[in-house]
Parts: C-alpha cells; sequence; structure tokens
C-alpha cells in the first residue's frame, strides 16, 4: 500500500526558528537562571575590578575588605555584607564588595568586620540601611536581569578604559 505524504511547512517558514539551518533544532530562549547567573557573573566581575582599583589602583590585585589582605584578582570573591544572596541585595553595590576566599566562603564573610567596614566606607548607621534593603521583596524580570548584565558589562569597561587612559 502507497502511503500520501503528509503536506508540510515551506522551508522558508520552518527556517526561521530553527539553528544553523538545521530544520530540526529550534532556537531556545535562556531561562531566567542562565540569564540571573550572567548577570550575576557581569556584576561580580564589576564589584572585584572597581575594590582592586579602589584599593591597589591595578586591575591584578585588591585588597579583601574584611581581612585587608592583598590578593590576585582571580582569587577575589564579590562577597556580601547581608548573606543570603537574596533578590533584594544581590545586585547591591554597596552591599557587595570584593572579598578574599577565606574571609567569604570559610569565615562566613566575616560579619563583624564587613560591618565596621561598610561604616568606614559610607558612614554611620549605612550598615542598618543595607539591612532594611535586604528585607525587601523584589522580583526581576527577564528584561530586568537583561538591562542590569547590559549596564553592568558597560560600567565595567569603563573602569578598565579608565585605567589604561
Amino acid at each position: 500500500m502507497k502511503r500520501t505524504p503528509v503536506a508540510t511547512k515551506s522551508k522558508s517558514r520552518r527556517s526561521k526558528d530553527k539553528v544553523n539551518g538545521n530544520p530540526h533544532r529550534k532556537v531556545r530562549q535562556p531561562s531566567k537562571s542562565t540569564i540571573k547567573r550572567r548577570t550575576w557573573d557581569s556584576f561580580s566581575r564589576f564589584i572585584r575590578i572597581r575594590d582592586c582599583l579602589k584599593t591597589t589602583g591595578t586591575l591584578e590585585r585588591g585588597k579583601c575588605i574584611t581581612c585587608g589582605e592583598e590578593f590576585p584578582f582571580k582569587s577575589l570573591q564579590a562577597g556580601h555584607f547581608i548573606p543570603g544572596r537574596h533578590n533584594a541585595n544581590l545586585f547591591s553595590e554597596k552591599g557587595t564588595h570584593a572579598q578574599c576566599r577565606v574571609c567569604n566562603i570559610w569565615n562566613h564573610g566575616r560579619p563583624l568586620e564587613y560591618r565596621r567596614a561598610i561604616i568606614e566606607l559610607y558612614g554611620e548607621g549605612y550598615d542598618e540601611i543595607l539591612e532594611k534593603e535586604a528585607r525587601e521583596i523584589r522580583k526581576r524580570s527577564i528584561e530586568d536581569l537583561t538591562k542590569l548584565e547590559k549596564y553592568y558589562k558597560i560600567e565595567t569597561e569603563k573602569l578598565v578604559e579608565g585605567n589604561n587612559g
């Protein structure tokens, strides 16, 4: 018995949703968690470069906000004053600073030393402002996260260019 072929869509319409001309692969948009991770990567790099330039004047090394020791850029992390990385404080520029791995992970951020550094940097009471900010409920859309990612990439480029110029 001979089968009748099933009607198919035109090739031009099919190729719009396919990747690299492969008619079987669809274009997939990145998930919100993927975009959030990319945004965090951009933000973390911005924070570490900002603090390296502020503390040592170079892009290669920076000082940990809590112990004051100098470390290579790649050994620094973007540590939060308020632990937990909640949406409200995840991308807080004044609540996130360069920290060494020992202080950030093994010593749980060294909260007392971090609080003292926040007060020294931003003034008496700013630690309480950051704590209040962390209690707020903030939901970010994919569009918000994408804009933040672009913003921090641009700001990072400005810091790097400003250091080279």
